[in-house]
């Protein structure tokens, strides 16, 4: 598979096939949170709530394996080789445009966990229809101390369990402690964020368009670094 990707693209373009998959996913799932803002909007919380949910799951499977354990397309730190415009361009316009994209990339990610799970814990049924709660949602320490303890504990089993398999190594570690830093950071956001806005549907509703304003910028910065790695200024790679 990891050939595969690295094989020349279905887009016509210099980017490799796993650089036009990234792009091609990236397009998709921006598209369908768009759809799922304007469910959202149009009082469709059933809809909004099953295709939201799936749709992030599918995205955190999707990229988290292709960034973190294949560290291909736009994203990989491919070298100066891999750009191949004036010294000044890279310096001063794509590596700021590919920092601000890794930087949302991780707030994306810490904010997918943190909406799926406040989506379950803010809703309601009113005559049989998914409804936000407008009341007070509120976690504690004790409560997240006991949630982050059982999330560690099953990340180091597969860990553990991947390592005597497949052998230990620090690129592993390094994966399974981020991801633990990531749960961390989304139960930090909580603790804080329910000060801000106490009640669950208006925390919902602000984050919700947060996260959805993340998306697209995150998409926008992906697309130019693509359409500078790729198509103006390709270099030796790809």
């Amino acid at each position: 598979m990891a050939e595969w990707l690295r094989e020349p693209g279905f887009a016509g373009t210099h980017a490799t096939m796993g650089a036009d998959v990234s792009q091609l996913m990236a397009t998709f799932f921006t598209a369908l949170f768009i759809l799922g803002w304007w469910q959202a909007r149009n009082g469709k919380g059933a809809a909004h709530h099953w295709l939201m949910l799936g749709g992030m799951i599918a995205m955190l499977a999707f990229f988290t394996s292709y960034y973190l354990f294949r560290q291909l397309g736009v994203l990989a730190f491919e070298g100066k080789e891999g750009f191949g415009g004036p010294q000044a361009l890279y310096d001063n316009v794509f590596i700021p445009i590919l920092t601000l994209h890794i930087i949302l990339v991780v707030i994306g990610l810490v904010m997918a966990i943190y909406m799926m799970v406040l989506g379950f814990r803010s809703q309601t049924f009113i005559e049989g229809q998914r409804k936000l709660k407008d009341t007070l949602l509120q976690t504690t320490w004790r409560r997240v101390g006991i949630v982050f303890g059982g999330v560690t504990a099953v990340v180091l089993l597969l860990f553990l369990s991947r390592g005597f398999s497949s052998g230990f190594s620090m690129g592993k570690f390094s994966v399974y402690l981020g991801l633990l830093i990531i749960v961390g950071i989304v139960f930090g956001v909580e603790i804080t964020i329910q000060r801000i806005w106490p009640n669950g549907a208006r925390r919902h509703r602000v984050l919700g368009r947060f996260t959805m304003a993340i998306y697209c910028v995150l998409f926008v910065t992906g697309s130019i670094t693509y359409t500078m790695l790729y198509i103006l200024y390709p270099g030796r790679i790809g």
